[in-house]
């Protein structure tokens, strides 16, 4: 599809993809899905239908211990794509529009700088707006095949049909979005084995097989990318991760720091780097993707980035910890950190005179919640069921999530554990410090520091040289942009929307034409548009 993209240059990143060093370097595919634990055949539950996804683990490696670092999309997208901590960079709050420091970039642009065609199809959902030079194309149509020829691609796929809102669907809706399953996949409610927590009432089974069924659905469409690889003869050549952004969509996992809420499935396969059928124990941050795949790509991860990559050459060393948070869910606020290990997790609150059960009014869509408040009420609840509902937390919680995968028994106040207890609590407090989590700033005043009187930044509008004219044969054109962090997009296309070049060198022009530029900096506006002419001959 060539004629979608800007040819005009030579010496630049696009002539760089076409070049026997970008030739080698590895193409990756990226198979998101949204609101999945690791409830896959390929991790061991029997209750699921996963052929596609056990497949592809056959094929490489099963992460056991990947992690998100919040239980919900936006803060957890917004790490994945920058490698950051959202409480370090501002993008903390869910639904909120952060303005990460002018130092952070969406990390695909430093791809798209070595040669590499970007793409994402479609979610974003970032906490601040995609920036035009974070991806060659970000829609319904983008896809690996419109890349040039030779041209190695990082592409993303998001498959959004696990998402929380598909499980409370109306009926109708959801046999549309499951109309893929062959009726033995249909997951039956009576064999439905829900976490101790919840009560076991058919309500509660309906939400339980209702979830299993999308994530099957999952893994149909995951295999027909999978399939356009192979089709193409690109299998060999690609390196494919399918992960999920945080756990499963129900109550106390989504939104939450337990498991159900962080622990999500991951899967690598890459021909030649990773054994068939293996199973890899490390502690992994979803925030370790982008420098994961910088790394295999060969291109340079930043120093200013607190993700890690964990495949490639010259690793850092393993990750001993990882950390996740709850801040604002919607329009309820908490303030929850956690820390955990390959045993144990420990989590600080740092509001316990809210209960764990506030009212959310998304959340509180879910049948199985409404049945859970409504046994409440009822006072039917026993033992770890009625947990949830406790009028207040406790300051500290410990678990020891191989005994106790459900995190129901809380440790922290037990003399056995006081040692467990301490490292972590030093981890936790280590942590904050040095990531300077802004956990206790209110949002309002974090708000004001990203956009003093609710006013939005503007990038300054960028400079061309030399500033168009008549030049007898091919004229060098350098870009710039006073606005510190400011990245620059130039495109020689018409319309509403051309398809941006990332601006990394000089742009040599060999032909007539118009240049647009502007400059993009993550959580503000883009600058004015500017343009310049150049005739050439």
């Amino acid at each position: 599809m060539q004629s979608r993209r800007n040819f005009l240059l030579t010496g630049t990143a696009a002539a760089v993809a076409r070049s026997g060093r970008a030739q080698s370097r590895p193409n990756v595919l990226w198979i998101s899905c949204e609101d999945t634990s690791p409830d896959l055949g390929c991790y061991g539950d029997a209750y699921a239908s996963t052929p596609n996804l056990d497949r592809l683990a056959a094929q490489g490696a099963r992460f056991s211990n990947a992690f998100s670092t919040y239980g919900v999309c936006a803060p957890s997208r917004s790490s994945i794509i920058t490698g950051m901590y959202p409480a370090t960079i501002g993008t903390q709050h869910m639904r909120s529009q952060g303005v990460p420091p002018p130092y952070v970039k969406c990390f695909p642009e430093y791809l798209r700088a070595a040669g590499y065609y970007c793409t994402n199809n479609v979610k974003t959902d970032y906490n601040f707006a995609a920036p035009a030079t974070a991806w060659d194309e970000s829609s319904n149509r983008a896809h690996w095949r419109n890349r040039a020829s030779g041209q190695p691609f990082f592409s993303v796929f998001n498959l959004t049909v696990s998402h929380e809102s598909q499980i409370r669907a109306p009926r109708d809706q959801f046999e549309r979005q499951t109309a893929v399953l062959a009726p033995g996949q249909r997951h039956d409610p009576e064999k439905a084995q829900v976490p101790p927590y919840y009560p076991h009432t058919p309500v509660v089974r309906r939400d339980w097989a209702n979830y299993y069924d999308l994530v099957s659905a999952v893994d149909y469409q995951a295999g027909r990318y999978l399939k356009e690889l192979e089709d193409a003869g690109l299998a060999d050549h690609t390196i494919v991760f399918f992960w999920g952004d945080h756990g499963r969509g129900l109550p106390r996992a989504k939104r939450w720091v337990y498991d159900s809420g962080i622990h999500v499935p991951l899967i690598v396969r890459w021909p030649g780097g990773l054994q068939p059928g293996s199973v890899r124990d490390q502690l992994v941050s979803l925030m370790d993707l982008g420098p994961t795949v910088l790394n295999l790509a060969g291109v340079h991860v930043p120093k200013y980035m607190q993700g890690q990559p964990f495949l490639g050459p010259n690793l850092p060393p393993a990750r001993r910890y990882v950390f996740a948070a709850r801040d604002r869910m919607d329009e309820t606020y908490d303030i929850i950190r956690a820390v955990r290990d390959k045993q144990y997790k420990y989590i600080r609150n740092y509001q316990p005179c809210k209960p764990y059960a506030q009212y959310i009014d998304y959340m509180d869509q879910m049948p199985t919640l409404r049945e859970w408040r409504h046994l409440h009420a009822q006072g039917k609840l026993k033992g770890p069921q009625q947990n949830f509902f406790a009028p207040e937390k406790p300051v500290e919680e410990l678990y020891d999530a191989t005994r106790d995968p459900h995190e129901v028994n809380n440790l922290a106040g037990n003399p056995e554990y006081s040692g467990t207890l301490k490292r972590l609590r030093a981890a936790h407090e280590k942590f904050m410090k040095d990531t300077g989590d802004l956990a206790l700033l209110p949002e309002d005043q974090l708000k004001e520091r990203m956009r003093p009187g609710g006013r939005w930044s503007e990038a300054a509008t960028p400079s061309i040289t030399p500033a168009g004219g008549r030049f007898p044969k091919a004229v060098q054109v350098t870009l710039g942009c006073p606005t510190e962090g400011a990245s620059i997009a130039w495109t020689t296309g018409s319309g509403d929307k051309p398809h941006w070049n990332l601006y990394s060198q000089p742009v040599r022009l060999d032909r007539s034409t118009a240049v647009r530029v502007k400059a993009c900096r993550l959580g503000w506006k883009d600058s004015p548009e500017t343009t310049a002419r150049f005739e050439i001959g």
